[in-house]
């Protein structure tokens, strides 16, 4: 994570964090994000301990928590697609209070299942926890593929 493109840009992001970024770019319709650095579109994800006491332990999530999480999902299923060439796609089912479940799936195969709490507080402590949690879970999606490929591709 120390290479540059330019020589006033920030270290380039690789990897999971590449899928991330290219999310948040995407979403990106008017032009409004092109002068900010990849570090200061993955800044909402970082909580620290801080900012994590300052949310309330039981409150509903937010429209931009949830889409943040959304797009971090999303992240992790192109980064599987990535390594597999296998389509995955999300599926969320979320109560409006902050809980529910996630499910990537590959074909007919789950590659993660994951249950969701707290969604108002969705973030992680650091850049390197919140790259090395994506990295974890398109890992796990890519160990599913890779043994059951009949049933991802399916």
């Amino acid at each position: 994570m120390v290479e540059t493109t330019d020589q006033t840009a920030a270290p380039a992001v690789q990897g999971f964090l590449k899928e991330l970024i290219k999310q948040w770019r995407a979403q990106d319709l008017h032009g409004s994000w092109d002068k900010k650095s990849d570090l200061d579109l993955l800044e909402p994800y970082i909580l620290t301990k801080e900012k994590r006491r300052e949310i309330p332990i039981m409150s509903d999530p937010d429209p931009e928590t949830l889409w943040r999480m959304e797009l971090f999902y999303n992240a992790v299923g192109l980064t599987i697609e990535r390594a597999t060439g296998v389509m995955v796609s999300p599926l969320f089912r979320l109560h409006h209070e902050g809980f529910g479940r996630l499910v990537l799936t590959a074909g007919r195969l789950i590659v993660l299942n994951k249950n969701l709490r707290d969604v108002h507080r969705f973030g992680f402590d650091s850049l390197e926890k919140l790259e090395a949690e994506g990295e974890k879970l398109a890992a796990a999606g890519v160990e599913w593929i890779e043994k059951y490929p009949e049933v991802a591709r399916y």
